[in-house]
Parts: C-alpha cells; sequence; structure tokens
C-alpha cells in the first residue's frame, strides 16, 4: 500500500472515537487504534502512536473536540472550565511540538469566541475547526512541497532525517511533499536518503517505507553514514521538517538534525528546514529558549534489541530534539513562502506570527 493513502489521524464519522494509525508498529504492521478516552488520546501522543508535529496538532484538535463533547453541563462557564483541565492535561503529553499547543490555543479560541452560544453549539463549533485544523494541513503541506518542488532538479539525490512526511502530517508531509509533488509531476529519477534516525528510527521505518511505497528510489543509511554519502556527490539538497522555529530562524527538530545542518554546510549543499506558519513561534527569540524532551534510556538500551545492548546501570542521555542554528539554514519553506535570512524579517513581511 503507497503510504499517502493512509490517513494518519482522522475522527470517525459517528464522532465516537479519533482514530490513529499506530506508527510505533509500522512498517511492519498497519494498524488502526481507535480510542476516545482522553488517557488514552494522552498516550498516544506521548508513546509517539501519533507523531510529527502537524500530525500532533491535528489529533489534539480532533481530541479535544471528542473529549469535550462530553463534558455534561448545560452551563457555558462550566463547560468551559472543565474544557481548560482538558487543555491542559492534553498539553502536557509533548514539552516540545509547538503545533501541539498551537491546535489547543486555537480550539480554546473558538470556546471562548462563541462563548454567548449555547453548549451543544460551542460543541459543533469545536468539531468544525478541528476539521478546518486537519483541512488547511492537507493544504499547507500540498504549498510547502510546491514551493520545495521548484528547488529540485531532475536526477537530484535528497537527504532528509527523522520523518516529515505523509505520516507525519494530514497528507504529503513537510520534508516529503516536494517529492510527492514531483512524482505528480511525472518525475521518475529522484533519489532519497533516509537516515535512519536512532533511537526511534522514524526514518528507516516510517521515511523509508513512504518512500519506497510510492515508488521512489530509496536508500537507508546510518545517521553516521551523512558525511560520506555527502562528500561522494550521493546528495544535492537536503529537507527536513521541524517542530518549532524561533523568531531567529533557529530550529528544533528530531535529535540528529543540527548535526546533518553542520555537514551540509561543510560540503556546500543547501539544507532546508521545511515548517507550517504555525510552527513558527515568534514568541521566542532564539534556540536556547526552546523546552528539549529528555525521553526513556530504554528506548536507547533495550528497545529494537532481542537482548540488552549496554550495561545496567549505565547513565543515558535521551533528548529528543536538538536545535539547528539559523546559520546553518539555506532557507525555510513555509507555505507562505520560502524564508531566508534574516529570518525575523522574512516571517514579519509574509505576516507570520500576527
Amino acid at each position: 500500500m503507497n503510504a499517502l493513502q493512509l490517513d494518519t489521524v482522522l475522527l470517525s464519522e459517528d464522532r465516537s472515537c479519533l482514530e490513529i494509525l499506530d506508527q510505533t508498529i509500522l512498517p511492519g504492521t498497519i494498524k488502526v487504534l481507535r480510542i476516545s478516552a482522553i488517557e488514552d488520546i494522552w498516550e498516544a501522543i506521548k508513546l509517539l502512536r501519533v507523531r510529527g508535529a502537524p500530525a500532533i496538532g491535528v489529533a489534539a484538535a480532533y481530541g479535544i473536540a471528542l473529549t469535550s463533547s462530553k463534558i455534561d453541563t448545560a452551563d457555558t462557564e462550566k463547560f468551559y472550565s472543565e474544557f481548560k483541565k482538558q487543555k491542559e492535561y492534553l498539553a502536557s503529553s509533548r514539552p516540545t511540538a509547538v503545533n501541539l499547543f498551537w491546535a489547543l490555543d486555537r480550539m480554546e479560541r473558538t470556546v471562548k469566541e462563541n462563548i454567548n452560544m449555547s453548549v451543544p453549539e460551542l460543541k459543533e463549533c469545536l468539531f468544525k475547526e478541528a476539521q478546518d485544523i486537519r483541512d488547511e494541513d492537507v493544504a499547507i503541506s500540498r504549498s510547502i512541497g510546491q514551493i520545495g518542488f521548484g528547488l529540485l532538479h531532475h536526477g537530484d539525490g535528497i537527504l532528509t532525517h527523522c520523518n516529515a512526511g505523509t505520516l507525519a502530517t494530514a497528507k504529503y508531509g513537510t520534508a516529503t511533499a516536494p517529492v510527492y509533488l514531483a512524482l505528480e509531476n511525472g518525475w521518475n529519477d529522484l533519489r532519497v536518503y533516509c537516515d535512519e534516525t536512532r533511537p526511534l528510527l522514524q526514518g528507516a521505518r516510517l521515511t523509508a517505507f513512504e518512500m519506497q511505497t510510492a515508488g521512489v528510489d530509496t536508500t537507508i543509511i546510518c545517521d553516521n553514514m551523512a558525511s560520506i554519502v555527502m562528500k561522494s556527490g550521493k546528495v544535492n539538497i537536503v529537507f527536513v521538517g521541524c517542530d518549532r522555529v524561533t523568531r531567529n530562524g533557529d530550529a528544533a527538530n528530531k535529535i540528529g538534525t543540527s548535526g546533518v545542518a553542520i555537514l551540509a554546510k561543510h560540503y556546500g549543499i543547501p539544507f532546508y528546514v521545511c515548517a507550517p506558519s504555525s510552527t513558527i513561534d515568534m514568541s521566542l527569540e532564539s534556540g536556547d529558549q526552546i523546552p528539549i524532551e529528555l525521553r526513556s534510556p530504554e528506548e536507547v538500551t533495550e528497545m529494537w534489541y532481542k537482548e540488552r545492548m549496554a550495561p545496567e546501570g549505565v547513565k543515558v542521555y535521551n533528548p529528543a530534539f536538538d536545535v539547528t542554528d539559523h546559520s546553518l539554514i539555506t532557507g525555510i519553506i513555509t507555505e507562505k513562502g520560502l524564508c531566508k535570512a534574516p529570518f525575523d524579517k522574512a516571517f514579519e513581511a509574509y505576516g507570520i506570527g500576527k
């Protein structure tokens, strides 16, 4: 099955549950989870069953629309109070992906702007807003893809890190969107190199799955092979996604991205960050202010292994993200346009952050 045909996150037709493609067991097993309890939605985000900044935002929007629809009160103030409790709980699932907070804030704004409505009407407004967020995400990804496609040449080798594909969004992805647009335009000669992306292997498991099922010439490389692949001339351009971009253009993405950017700079390879404008946090001046999630040591020492592969008791440092300095970034591709340094001025020119 072509990965582009898979829906990452949907609300069921009867609006009784959230349908999430469980990405922790791809590519070996394609399984859709049907969950409705707020604790299960929180767990799905926390444990990366749904992952990728845009997809997390869509899941959060659908999730809070679903869970708030079960609030049993006719009093709008009581409804709003319970809504805010649910919002705070879902927001605690992941600290770095700004789309999570952006989507939840947008859903709260919907409540506040329609607070004079009845509770049943408010619930309908939330379902509509969540669907709008998903539909907009598809359009945003396609726009990013069109801009990125304009940077490609026939026969290019593309390197990407982690998974910023259709599995990380509602459709198309961000970093892989230019490849999907190339395919739609009849280009069949692109080559994609997927960093495996330790320790969770999103590149090996997810991006490689996406690209191969789409019919793209796909090669997996270990993260520490990026240098030799670049030096050999196999890579012409780098596309990566991101979870948060600050005012100055610093970009937080999956751990290892900053190393790829340093290598690309050394070898003179253009490095582009593909970022929906909702990912750009103009309230933060630089990447030093981005909170970095630390994850379980077991992801490094035990996951994917039949037996533990590190000594018992050894210390493990397992940050989920690192920050790529803006000086290493050739351009940031948003749905509004291609932004180049100085990034704050470019963001402002496109009306981002207003």
